[in-house]
């Protein structure tokens, strides 16, 4: 098992696991059983499963956690449904991107649901818990082995192909929202969307070369005050990981969607202001967006950890 706070945590996460099923499992209980909030403005905090379906799921966390934690000899099914679960937990919480930017830019008319926040990051908790779990068991019983591999002594090709791509998706969606004419709205629409305009910039294009480039690990010699000092870790990897993961299943859902009404011909043109090419083109684009925001992150991660983390 690992040295220090992460194998603190890993030891800790069965039994943090089941508590989370007593406590989020019995409030999920209560709102299946006809108690939950309206949650504005689509009537559920879960997506695309709620209700009695995602008890039943949170249910399953349980068993896998009592059973990772007394295995002595290493069982794939049970790591594979253990890695299955907290995938689909977290797979629940596509919506938290919009409460993640309706709370970081107030003014831009989308809906801070309180209640739906606490469902959200419930369910996403325990799915983070659970996979900590699991990967505990795996260093446990197959060697003390980081799931991502060691440090990294320079920034591999991979993650800079996975940074380029980001941005590259960051532009494709630009260059859509240019071709259907909403290119003025930041001008137009007030400052709240100027401020996400511009966050939307940096989160695309800053942020992922901040990854893998030098000046992402020591402040470049124009930035005031700080220049030649160390970058704090977790100033860019949180951001990266955080983003780079709620696009990555918010747009990844929502693709498969749209290729489902697609392809049945249900596809609703609202109030026809956008064509169905402009989804087609936006959506895989800040899909490719969440994944190589991710891919560099990992890459950030393995460049900046330190031996025997």
């Amino acid at each position: 098992m690992g040295r220090g706070w992460r194998g603190r945590a890993a030891n800790a996460a069965p039994t943090a696991v089941l508590l989370w099923t007593i406590g989020y499992g019995g409030l999920r209980v209560y709102w299946a059983a006809g108690n939950a909030p309206e949650f504005p403005p689509l009537g559920t905090d879960l997506f695309p499963v709620a209700g009695w379906g995602s008890v039943a799921l949170v249910g399953a966390a349980a068993p896998l956690a009592v059973a990772l934690r007394r295995a002595t000899r290493w069982r794939w099914p049970l790591a594979g449904a253990a890695w299955a679960v907290s995938a689909a937990l977290v797979t629940l919480c596509p919506l938290l991107l919009l409460d993640v930017v309706a709370v970081l830019v107030p003014g831009l008319g989308l809906a801070v649901d309180p209640a739906g926040i606490v469902g959200r990051l419930g369910c996403l908790t325990g799915g983070l818990l659970l996979a900590v779990a699991t990967d505990g068991y795996r260093r446990r019983v197959r060697g003390d082995r980081p799931l991502l591999g060691g440090p990294l002594t320079g920034t591999p090709g991979w993650a800079y192909a996975a940074a380029y791509l980001a941005a590259a998706g960051c532009l494709v969606r630009l260059g859509a929202q240019a071709a259907v004419g909403m290119a003025d709205v930041p001008f137009a629409a007030g400052p709240a969307v100027l401020v996400f305009e511009v966050g939307f910039l940096l989160a695309g294009l800053l942020l992922p070369l901040a990854l893998v480039h030098d000046w992402g690990r020591v402040f470049p010699g124009w930035v005031p005050l700080l220049a030649g000092r160390r970058v704090p870790r977790w100033l860019p990897l949180g951001p990266g990981l955080g983003l780079g993961l709620l696009l990555v299943v918010y747009f990844g859902i929502g693709t498969g969607q749209l290729a489902v009404e697609t392809a049945t011909g249900s596809w609703d043109p609202g109030d026809g202001r956008y064509p169905l090419w402009f989804f087609w083109v936006s959506m895989p684009a800040y899909l490719l967006w969440g994944l190589g925001l991710t891919v560099a992150s990992l890459g950030y991660w393995r460049r900046t950890r330190t031996a025997g983390a």
